[in-house]
């Protein structure tokens, strides 16, 4: 799934790419029955009034709320996206094959990289006035795209509940502190990527994280001192930051605007290498994984201690 350095760099090519244009038209082939589903671009019903609502409508901006694409139009309205397991958006220059029912990009070379076979699950596309497109590619199916007030949308059941960003300017390691705090029984792995205790780390983030500070994910988040808050905290931004300057994290689906995988899976200490020896200087460690609270969890047992 992507996370917080995957949204924010998805976010950032939006606002160099469409800020400023005309959605002109908007078309899925989405068609979910799913009541958990009604107000999304994926109910057929509400698809015809997000259409309704948003053609002629300008982009007047984009911002990153936690795993969040907020694309911001004239008129009050917003566009909600949440790309969840396999989702990235893509700019570029697609035509429609009516015969198939689906999109593809102009440029049929193989170097194109909207070509890439990752890039094929198209579905949903916002035509726009320079006459390029704004594609929502999803193999699973599973992003969610809706409209909400822009004057309204923090105080809606789709981020009203959602904690501190940990990119925030404001945000300190005793902030830090009191969100573990809230539930001091979780494994701090699982905790670290609950949503409303923090915002925008999931499985590859916190592994890398507690990894860099000695930690095993099974560790009680009361049982962590604050020495090691104050070490968790510093990793934390660090290793985020360091995954927006690669470009996110490609070891599996997500692309970036311009259909380009990022590289911060090239920087790798222990996400998925489970079996290699320890990175750490003078381990001896070999990674292992295991699987906590339902998600895959990878981590020295030598120099990552566990605090229960």
């Amino acid at each position: 799934m992507p996370e917080l350095p995957e949204v924010e760099t998805t976010t950032r090519g939006i606002q160099k790419e469409i800020i400023g244009l005309t959605i002109k038209d908007v078309w899925t082939d989405l068609n979910s029955k799913d009541k958990r589903q009604n107000d999304a671009v994926k109910n057929p019903k509400y698809f015809i009034f997000f259409k309704k609502e948003i053609i002629g409508k300008k982009v007047l901006s984009a911002e990153r709320h936690a795993k969040n694409i907020l694309i911001n139009l004239s008129g009050n309205k917003t566009i909600l996206i949440h790309m969840k397991m396999t989702g990235h958006l893509m700019v570029g220059e697609y035509e429609y094959n009516k015969k198939e029912n689906k999109w593809y990009p102009i440029n049929k070379e193989k170097n194109n990289p909207l070509n890439d076979p990752y890039n094929r699950f198209v579905h949903v596309v916002f035509t726009l006035s320079n006459k390029k497109h704004l594609v929502f590619c999803d193999t699973r199916k599973f992003g969610k795209i809706t409209l909400l007030d822009t004057d309204t949308a923090r105080d809606t059941k789709h981020l009203k509940d959602i904690g501190p960003d940990p990119l925030d300017k404001n945000i300190n390691w005793k902030i830090l502190k009191e969100r573990l705090s809230l539930k001091p029984k979780g494994k701090i792995k699982t905790v670290l990527m609950d949503q409303s205790i923090i915002a925008g780390i999931g499985n590859i983030y916190s592994d890398e994280i507690l990894w860099k500070v000695g930690i095993q994910p099974e560790s009680l988040a009361s049982k962590i001192p604050d020495n090691k808050i104050k070490e968790i905290f510093t990793a934390m931004q660090n290793l985020l930051k360091k995954g927006i300057n690669f470009g996110g994290d490609s070891m599996s689906d997500y692309r970036n605007i311009y259909g380009l995988p990022g590289k911060f899976q090239l920087h790798h200490e222990v996400y998925r290498r489970a079996g290699e020896k320890c990175r750490k200087s003078g381990c001896s460690g070999v990674i292992i994984r295991k699987v906590v609270n339902g998600r895959s969890a990878h981590f020295c047992p030598i120099h990552q201690l566990k605090l229960i």
